[in-house]
């Protein structure tokens, strides 16, 4: 128990002082973190878009794919990319294995699927009369889709919340395509491992502090574009 005690004390000093290997841990997570999930996002709403409007052959298909790779292991996605950017890889001569690219890469991959899927969920409990009233209005197809957005905002940025809140705290793909490289590619969860492994707690619980602030952060945003979706469909 002072052992716990003693490196919460130790690690409100570093918070407090602002230690510059905890913000530049920190500053690491959040750049790869908001770069995957910007990217997830252009990518995955608009495929959830379409397909949440979409009629064609093997639709059911799909979203049977996607609910799976909703539970796809990190460690899984870290083995599949790897394969592709390690030295004799495809992608080897890029040179992108242990670099925040890498990480980012991963990350996409890892969410993409999070992203779709809620944002199929917001858009699928939008009446179909706005688009039908948007069409009879003379609007063309992408103003009709930037109505239907716009009335499934809420549920749309609880998907973006979602996938952030899930790459912020993975561990599996940063540790095995980033290698965490101090000052590079070193992260919170996998410096919070590596100060583990040391026996050192200070610095992990320090990051722990910070990851679990962020967290409850991204949950309180998420609880309110819940809240925001469930009066909007009420």
């Amino acid at each position: 128990m002072s052992l716990l005690l003693d490196s919460l004390k130790s690690a409100l000093s570093l918070l407090i002082s602002l230690d510059p290997e905890l913000l530049n841990i920190v500053g690491v997570s959040l750049s790869v973190s908001c770069s995957s999930t910007l990217i997830a996002s252009l990518a995955g709403i608009p495929g959830g878009f379409f397909i949440a409007h979409s009629n064609f052959y093997g639709k059911r298909l799909v979203l049977t794919c996607l609910n799976t790779l909703l539970a796809l292991p990190t460690v899984v996605i870290g083995l599949l990319v790897y394969s592709f950017i390690s030295r004799r890889g495809i992608l080897g001569p890029l040179e992108l294995l242990y670099t925040q690219k890498a990480i980012i890469i991963g990350q996409v991959i890892l969410i993409i699927p999070l992203v779709t899927s809620l944002t199929i969920a917001a858009i699928s409990r939008i009446d179909n009369r706005y688009r039908k009233t948007a069409l009879t209005l003379g609007a063309t197809q992408l103003q009709m889709a930037l109505v239907i957005v716009k009335e499934a905002r809420y549920g749309i940025g609880a998907a973006i919340i979602a996938a952030f809140g899930r790459v912020i705290a993975e561990v599996g793909i940063s540790m095995m395509l980033g290698g965490n490289a101090k000052g590079f590619t070193r992260t919170m969860t996998t410096a919070m491992a590596l100060e583990y492994d040391k026996g050192e707690f200070v610095l992990a619980v320090a990051l722990g502090l910070t990851l679990m602030t962020i967290a409850f952060g991204v949950n309180m945003l998420f609880h309110f574009f819940q809240g925001k979706t469930k009066i909007d469909v009420i």
